[in-house]
């Protein structure tokens, strides 16, 4: 919820002009926080309906595994706000903005849901595929445009600040898509789910995520640099700077034989993503 919140009015301040920060600019965040909240709610109850006994052995704490919630619980929270979400998108009739809404449900529903040809996070690709198009897709370029279109443009623009942090949010995206799986090889082996870390190994996998980050910091630094103006080059390059220096000393001191730190290790990387999101709008 919170990397939600933090990605949606980031990439609505990209698509900010000079004085283009009033009125419309506000309904357009409102509609687009709003929509991808509820369907935020949406998306990671399908999943719990369909984990409830993988659940139990990694994440014990969430509600229909602990048994906070029963499963009729589940399905009338999941379907409320997902017809809520779609319901906001629809009424602020635009079309980018449903387009990521109806994109997202979809793909949620192809990850999790156990029916044939579905249950796509079997599968290592198809699990990464889903994560990346929604994390460093949709969710980029269809609130980036839904801003756009508020503003006033005639037709949705890439430009250089968003096709940047497309390109990020893809590697960090796909960092996503591999480390949430390392810290629960013991669940995830014993149900059958074949994810990487079962595959390879979880050492392999943490090193490899860690290794993308820094490649994708690197690439944040040769672009911030690029900037016609001193304050964007000064601020992106320091902040990248000490954002890869500091996942690397994290990295080195969590025990890789432990699950919980791996978790803890994972959760920190969460943490960048959110400071990734604040500082996507000084790239100009």
């Amino acid at each position: 919820m919170l990397g939600t919140a933090v990605s949606v009015c980031s990439v609505s301040a990209l698509a900010l002009g000079p004085g283009q920060l009033g009125p419309a600019a506000g309904v357009a965040l409102l509609q687009a926080l709003s929509s991808a909240l509820l369907m935020n709610i949406c998306i990671v109850g399908i999943n719990q309906l369909y984990d409830i006994e993988i659940d139990r052995i990694n994440k014990p704490y969430l509600p229909l595994a602990a048994g906070d919630f029963t499963v009729g619980m589940g399905r009338a929270i999941v379907a409320a706000t997902g017809a809520a979400s779609l319901a906001i998108g629809a009424a602020a009739a635009s079309t980018p903005l449903l387009a990521t809404l109806g994109g997202s449900l979809a793909l949620g529903i192809a990850y999790s849901t156990d029916l044939p040809f579905l249950r796509w996070k079997r599968s290592p690709v198809l699990a990464a595929a889903c994560i990346l198009a929604v994390r460093a897709i949709l969710v980029q370029l269809g609130f980036f445009f839904h801003m756009q279109l508020a503003l006033g443009s005639a037709a949705p623009a890439v430009t250089r600040p968003i096709a940047f942090a497309t390109a990020f949010m893809l590697l960090f995206s796909v960092v996503i898509a591999l480390f949430k799986d390392v810290p629960d090889v013991a669940g995830d082996s014993h149900a059958g789910v074949r994810t990487l870390s079962v595959r390879l190994g979880p050492q392999r996998v943490f090193w490899t995520c860690i290794a993308i980050l820094e490649a994708a910091y690197a690439g944040a630094i040769l672009v911030g640099l690029q900037s016609e103006l001193l304050w964007s080059r000064v601020a992106t390059t320091a902040a990248h700077v000490a954002m890869g220096a500091v996942l690397l000393w994290r990295a080195r001191r969590t025990d890789l034989g432990s699950p919980k730190e791996i978790s803890r290790c994972y959760m920190f990387t969460w943490g960048l993503f959110y400071a990734e999101y604040l500082l996507l709008p000084l790239f100009r």
